[in-house]
């Protein structure tokens, strides 16, 4: 997977290349491109994983930029509301995922998304630590990482 990954950056610069520009709008078109020209030999040269993965990760996008939004308008409501009523706490998150980068970026989406930060792993690597804003029911808030970031996360790298 990295190298295809590695070789549509390639074929972006050399779309850059025969085109004499290299803005990033233009580098971005010559991705598209690439990934365009590795999909219409996917079976050829073995690519269908990679284009299950770009589909994966493009969900796990979506799914960060609706959480974001929907955070952002949790924690305005709150911040709104004349008279707040808050119960914020640390939770103990149980981790499945088990590698270092995964483990980071699960970390790094939970602290992007507005009223939640990740605040320490455990020695052994099982357990992240969570502050949250508002905590009304701690099952459900590690359902939600479970089910949404974690999942994700998952099904991209695995």
């Amino acid at each position: 997977m990295t190298s295809l990954f590695l070789i549509n950056i390639l074929l972006a610069l050399a779309w850059g290349a025969v085109t004499g520009n290299f803005a990033e709008i233009n580098l971005a078109f010559g991705f598209v491109l690439g990934l365009g020209a590795l999909y219409l030999i996917r079976e050829q040269v073995g690519t269908a994983v990679y284009f299950h993965r770009f589909g994966k990760a493009l969900g796990l996008a979506v799914l960060f930029v609706y959480e974001l939004v929907l955070s952002a308008w949790r924690v305005a409501l709150i911040v709104l509301r004349p008279r707040i009523e808050l119960q914020p706490g640390i939770i103990a998150f149980p981790l499945t995922v088990d590698r270092d980068f995964e483990i980071t970026m699960l970390a790094n989406l939970i602290t992007l998304t507005p009223g939640t930060l990740s605040v320490d792993v455990s020695e052994d690597r099982k357990i992240l630590y969570v502050h949250c804003i508002d905590v009304p029911d701690t099952q459900a808030c590690i359902d939600d990482i479970k089910n949404g970031f974690e999942r994700k996360i998952l099904e991209v790298f695995r």
